[in-house]
């Protein structure tokens, strides 16, 4: 058997090469960490849907007409088809549709559903109620530190966004 001393060393490797290996995985588990907060309600090999099932019925509006003057739209529902520039990063509980220079925040239902916090950059499809209301500079940092970013797409003041009853992603 081995000497006291060697046996000690041993173990203070063994307990060093254990916690570098947990700390590598947590480190590598975190660069890589997508909150799912919700399951899809509408699964194909090319999307997944969140909230309700999508009603492809509803008139589809350009995410720029929204953004200009959306004063139009407020309390009608709406389908937008736009790019996801950022998502929140907590939970995925609002992201920030932008086309061109057009940027508007989706929100979901009654907080009712959240998407998958990876979907940046994607093209999604999205059904809801257009909203005006007043953000106030608390609220635009907010969404910055929800969002991970520095400053917020948001800016304080009179705004429309779209309280999303559904929104689907799709796979790639």
């Amino acid at each position: 058997m081995a000497n006291p001393v060697t046996r000690h060393l041993y173990l203070k490797c063994s307990i060093v090469a254990m916690a570098l290996g947990v700390a590598g995985v947590s480190l590598a588990a975190d660069e890589s960490k997508v909150i799912r907060l919700s399951e899809p309600v509408e699964q194909t090999a090319d999307s997944e849907t969140f909230g309700a099932p999508l009603n492809e019925s509803v008139p589809a509006v350009s995410l720029s007409d929204l953004a200009g003057d959306g004063g139009e739209y407020v309390g009608q529902s709406v389908r937008v088809i736009a790019r996801v520039a950022e998502v929140c990063q907590s939970k995925g509980c609002f992201f920030i549709a932008q086309e061109g220079s057009s940027v508007v925040r989706i929100s979901f239902k009654n907080y009712g559903f959240f998407v998958p916090t990876d979907i940046s950059g994607k093209r999604v499809t999205f059904v809801g109620e257009v909203v005006a209301r007043e953000v106030t500079a608390d609220e635009a940092d907010h969404y910055a530190e929800d969002l991970g970013t520095a400053t917020s797409p948001v800016a304080p003041g009179k705004v429309y966004e779209i309280v999303a009853t559904s929104v689907r992603v799709p796979r790639s």
